[in-house]
């Protein structure tokens, strides 16, 4: 098969699509090329979501299990841990994580993993797009060397006549891009398929094989000079918000100081029409993009001498927010209750790092948790959508959630509400509390005024 003809497969959604990583970017990926009839196999380290899949399940509560059993009873999506059927392929889509490591250093393992596993079974003419948040340069410095030295297929290099087999090249041979994700887990709004994609080629046959693959199943297709432009414009949506978000953290501080609510100050800021856009204060960042790309670019920064200063300031302001929290709590129990932190019992109202969802990457909760048995406290938490904190790789707590019933709150000498649900009946929690640490200003109906309660 040649470019023209994977080209014209693409077109008449011919093609079979593989994705690496079947987590809160990958799945939902996967299943919008379902939905418009083409095959998909998602690939994944652990077989047991392998499993999960192929039974008609979820593991990730926003995405219904109707959609994943429609799929797989289509015989539209499989599933496996078996990479050696990454050849069955056309397309291949790399969704894995890139979190920071203990130096607050890029850590690419998971996107050199899933490079090796394509290269050992690379074949010709398949298209290869990393999704996976990065710094600039990522795809054409670790992914592109490691294709161009797969040797062709053995038929092909048969055919060869020089004694060393024949090298893949990008652009002729198989097709490399860059097409940052854009997940933003169960917004009401947007879905995967209905934000707009930005796609990177390393050549031009690349950057259009990807864009009409995107264009599938993508409201719209936005195209880039260069994979690297690509990777620099996800890191650019990021960094804008996590300067943006520190800077509302910092005022919130400075306000509560002042006693005038932030909460408060925002909303009237708002009805502004041009030149304000408004951000949120809160215990800290959450996610898998905010609290970690701007450090990717900080990182990559330094080999050409230069210093993130922003980048850096807003890192700092923001990962003490969670401790500014802590602070709050302590001094709201030692005025109003006469109480120390040490011995103290803590009620964590979410563990999820955002609203509605079950996603706890980079939850501040995590945090919270940590710094206030630091201090001495008893600390538990309530999240409906997440009964165990399962380990992740910073944390290893063994804790259930609480049911939220009025006994157990009452015996809580403060409750810190980390995560805003909708499922909270905050006017109950108000009631039976004995004090309330609010980060997410949860309570803005319900307080009228009440000694019981703090921002934070």
């Amino acid at each position: 098969m040649s470019y023209s003809g994977l080209l014209e497969r693409i077109k008449t959604r011919n093609v079979k699509v593989g994705v690496i990583g079947l987590g809160y970017v990958g799945l939902p990926l996967a299943l919008e090329f379902t939905n418009k009839g083409m095959h998909v196999i998602g690939f994944d380290i652990d077989p047991k979501k392998a499993e999960i899949l192929l039974q008609g399940k979820s593991y990730i509560k926003h995405i219904s299990a109707d959609r994943i059993r429609a799929a797989v009873d289509e015989k539209l999506f499989d599933a496996t841990a078996d990479f050696s059927r990454l050849p069955e392929v056309d397309a291949i889509l790399i969704c894995v994580p890139t979190p920071l490591d203990h130096h607050r250093e890029p850590d690419v393992s998971y996107i050199e993993k899933s490079g090796e596993a394509i290269a050992k079974y690379l074949r010709k003419d398949q298209l290869v797009v990393l999704e996976s948040s990065t710094y600039p340069g990522t795809t054409d410095e670790i992914l592109l060397p490691m294709f161009e030295e797969c040797p062709l297929t053995q038929a092909a290099a048969k055919k060869d006549t020089k004694t060393q087999p024949k090298k893949f090249v990008v652009g002729e041979d198989f097709y490399l891009a860059f097409s940052p994700e854009r997940e933003d887990p169960n917004n009401p709004d947007f879905s995967t398929a209905t934000i707009p994609k930005v796609v990177g080629g390393v050549t031009p046959k690349c950057l259009e094989l990807a864009k009409v693959l995107y264009d599938q199943v993508i409201v719209k297709t936005v195209t880039v000079s260069s994979t690297r432009a690509a990777e620099a414009t996800k890191l650019l949506e990021n960094i804008y918000r996590s300067i943006n978000i520190a800077l509302v953290n910092e005022l919130k501080m400075v306000f509560d100081r002042m006693d005038i609510d932030v909460w408060e100050v925002i909303e009237a800021a708002k009805t502004k029409p041009f030149g304000y856009n408004a951000f949120y204060p809160g215990p800290g960042l959450g996610g898998h993009c905010i609290p970690i790309d701007p450090f990717y670019l900080t990182w990559k920064a330094r080999e050409y001498e230069i210093n993130t200063k922003f980048i850096e300031l807003a890192g700092e302001i923001n990962t003490y927010q969670p401790y500014y929290v802590v602070q709050r709590t302590m001094e709201f129990l030692n005025s109003a209750a006469s109480k120390a932190m040490k011995g103290a019992k803590i009620l964590i109202l979410g563990a999820a790092y955002k609203k509605n969802i079950d996603d706890m990457r980079e939850s501040p909760s995590l945090k919270l948790i940590e710094i206030f048995q630091e201090r001495g406290a008893k600390v538990d938490y309530n999240d409906p959508y997440i009964p165990n904190l399962p380990p992740t790789r910073k944390y290893k707590f063994e804790m259930k959630s609480v049911p939220l019933t009025e006994k157990n709150l009452k015996k809580y000498d403060a409750v810190v509400v980390s995560t805003d649900h909708s499922d909270y009946d905050y006017s109950f929690i108000l009631k039976h509390s004995n004090l309330v640490v609010d980060t997410r200003n949860a309570l803005k109906y319900v307080k009228k005024n009440s000694k019981k309660v703090i921002t934070a």
